[in-house]
């Protein structure tokens, strides 16, 4: 199959418009403040404090501002990032991102740089740790990355969270209802927020609560949108988050900091799927009803301690150490094969639900320099820790469906920049992991034929690497190339609850790890009112990993893989009133199923995400009215080497808005996602999950009315 990518991307140049959003009308003082702050953007997900549109890869930061345009939307946290990171998959609308890839590779979620991943069995429940309105800006690096570790084999993905601003009491109180065109009470959701924070003397605090509620959906023909009981929903469920940071200066250059986030989302068991008809047309809907077993849920609890130093001997020094506790429940809302044992129930009986569990223990040490050499190098190194004991439960029938199994990991790395002279830069660095599993003996279910696998320690050492550069034609003109490698392991628990033969661990060659090697070129361009951005990628494993559906269940086949894409983004000042913005995105994958060596099929939608294109209007009408207008446009694909159900992918064009006026007391927003009612299957159930029961619509036109105080 060829793609017009050529085509595209000429037709797409002339339109290189766009302005990095400014937010919905905010408090006054806010606004004063970020027009006169010049000052460098400093990038914390680099380890080397990169200077945003100085580095050698492709780097998006989302700030405050357009995450609130987002919220004032929508609350769909997959949407959210899929409109402000191009290469970002287009979202399950479902409590799981599984299928939600970056670069056609697992993202590392982080906050404040702490891992939200679990490496031995990443549920794909990474990215609900956290509400986004606890969420200051998000850094994104593009491509495989080594930076923080294990996961990053599509890119990082780095929630920094709101700090205190200056006074010693500020508040905030914000309350939305959100509800589809309908308006039935059913469909009622409501959202209520409430912030205090401040300085005083030497210390600074922040303490901030949501709590929401989500109705259940409907497409825009009016029908329930189906319910996944298994994987879990957002819709029909109740959310809540709690976050604190009390930080304290011992003198002007030292500062030590405590903060907690505990985050639980869960959905609350009143529906029942419906099935559809793929083959009619007939979307999965969904009926009231009590579904078996347990409501599926998420819930999260971090603390973390950190101490930084401005000038330890002429260095910059952070350590932070952190704990966290992690649980994700899936439902039991059918009879899974992979579930029975004849032994409790008879065969095709047995209704049973999992429960990932994972405890991580960490610690993060950084050590920065720069001025060097005539003020020419930068020099970073540090440590990283961690240790994560995860297992994997059956929770009905109490049975261990994966084994628990202690993950440790240690890193060193040293990272570099030199400015070879004013206009080139050069950026290089290398990172040596070691990691170990630890697995006791254990015995597999009954549908696994219920053997006995001898434990063991299998470990790996890899050293990684990444350079690049940084070249400035004119003072508006710049081009960029890197290197970058990767570091991730497979889905170890698919693999240890998967033997069906007496084995041991240590013989496993599944276990391996995936490698993944990133090459970028691009260049920015920035004029006055102007600015592009424009990657090409290529992202290769000579061991990757592809998802596929056997028996109702994911399994993971190891394989040769190569992915490449293109992504664009820029922004137009049309005035100092109203901004465009426009962001696009294409990729392919192919793999090696058969072993050859050579990659010759096509990798399909659980991995690869649809070509996109975003459009955003932002207009500033008077001191009191703004509005934003955003459209989305997926294009049509097709899979060659996918099953026949999920071969074809049919494109739609979504168009978002939101308005904000504000009151002589606080300020009203009305936000309307899917404001044309379009009518559409989402991309992962056309092209990644088959089934009647798996064959679901998006959401139909939604309102969200929102007001907000500060105080």
């Amino acid at each position: 199959m060829t793609h017009p990518t050529k085509t595209r991307i000429a037709w797409l140049m002339p339109a290189l418009l766009g302005s990095t959003l400014p937010s919905l009308v905010h408090a006054q003082s806010t606004a004063d403040e970020t027009a006169t702050d010049l000052s460098p953007l400093v990038v914390s997900a680099t380890r080397n404090r990169s200077v945003a549109g100085e580095t050698p890869q492709k780097v998006t930061v989302i700030s405050r501002e357009q995450i609130e345009q987002q919220l004032a939307i929508t609350s769909d946290r997959g949407q959210i990032l899929g409109n402000l990171i191009p290469g970002y998959s287009a979202s399950r609308q479902k409590m799981t991102n599984s299928g939600e890839t970056f670069r056609g590779r697992a993202p590392l979620y982080l906050i404040d740089g702490i891992p939200q991943s679990t490496p031995v069995r990443p549920g794909a429940r990474d990215s609900y740790t956290i509400d986004l309105d606890m969420v200051e800006r998000i850094e994104v690096l593009h491509g495989a990355s080594a930076e923080h570790g294990l996961g990053a084999t599509g890119g990082i993905i780095n929630f920094v969270t709101r700090r205190a601003e200056p006074g010693e009491i500020n508040q905030i109180a914000a309350a939305s209802l959100t509800t589809g065109d309908s308006f039935d009470s059913a469909g009622l959701g409501n959202k209520l927020r409430y912030q205090i924070d401040g300085q005083r003397d030497r210390w600074d605090y922040l303490a901030a609560v949501t709590r929401q509620e989500r109705g259940v959906f409907r497409d825009a023909d009016g029908r329930r949108i189906g319910i996944d009981n298994t994987q879990g929903e957002v819709q029909d469920s109740t959310a809540y988050n709690l976050f604190a940071r009390l930080g304290y200066w011992l003198d002007d250059n030292q500062n030590i900091e405590f903060a907690l986030n505990h985050f639980n989302l869960e959905n609350h068991g009143d529906y029942v799927p419906v099935e559809g008809n793929r083959s009619r047309g007939i979307t999965t809907s969904a009926r009231r009803g009590n579904p078996p077993g347990d409501p599926a849920y998420n819930e999260s609890t971090t603390a973390s301690l950190s101490y930084t130093h401005a000038d330890w001997y002429g260095n910059e020094l952070d350590a932070k150490v952190y704990r966290q506790r992690f649980e994700g429940q899936y439902g039991g809302a059918s009879i899974i094969p992979t579930f029975q044992d004849p032994a409790i129930a008879p065969p095709g009986t047995l209704i049973d639900q999992s429960r990932n569990e994972s405890d991580k223990l960490g610690a993060k040490l950084t050590l920065s320099r720069d001025g060097l050499f005539d003020d020419r190098l930068t020099i970073t190194t540090g440590l990283d820790l961690l240790q994560d004991d995860t297992q994997q439960l059956l929770t009905q029938t109490d049975r261990e469906w994966v084994p628990e199994t202690q993950f440790r990991n240690a890193a060193v790395f040293v990272q570099g920049s030199f400015d070879v002279t004013d206009a080139l830069t050069l950026h290089s660095g290398i990172r040596h992991e070691y990691a170990e599993l630890d697995i006791d003996t254990y015995q597999t279910i009954a549908s696994a034929n219920g053997v006995t696998v001898e434990g063991g320690k299998p470990s790996f050492d890899e050293s990684l690497y990444n350079f690049g550069f940084v070249y400035e034609f004119t003072d508006w003109a710049q081009v960029f190339a890197n290197y970058s490698e990767g570091f991730g392991l497979p889905d170890v628990g698919r693999v240890l609850r998967g033997v069906n033969a007496p084995s041991d661990v240590d013989t496993l060659f599944e276990l391996e790890p995936i490698v993944t090697d990133n090459r970028e070129v691009g260049t920015r361009l920035n004029w006055d009112r102007l600015s592009v951005e424009l990657s090409y990628y290529e992202s290769d494993a000579e061991l990757g990993e592809r998802l596929s559906e056997e028996g109702g269940t994911f399994v993971s086949n190891r394989e040769k893989s190569e992915i490449r894409g293109v992504e664009l983004s820029s922004k137009l000042a049309l005035n100092d009133a109203h901004g465009l913005h426009l962001a696009y995105a294409w990729s392919e994958g192919k793999t090696d199923r058969d072993g050859d060596g050579t990659v010759e099929s096509e990798m399909g939608g659980i991995n690869i995400a649809p070509e996109r294109a975003t459009l955003g209007w932002n207009a500033s009408w008077t001191n009191e009215l703004s509005s934003f207008v955003q459209v989305s446009h997926y294009f049509d694909s097709s899979f060659d080497d996918q099953p026949d159900n999920l071969g074809e992918f049919d494109g739609y064009s979504l168009v978002d808005a939101a308005v904000a006026y504000r009151l002589p007391v606080g300020q009203m927003s009305l936000g309307i996602d899917n404001m044309l009612d379009e009518q559409y299957i989402t991309y992962y159930s056309q092209t990644a999950r088959d089934g009647d029961d798996q064959y679901f619509a998006g959401r139909g036109r939604t309102f969200t009315l929102g007001y907000r105080l500060e105080f």
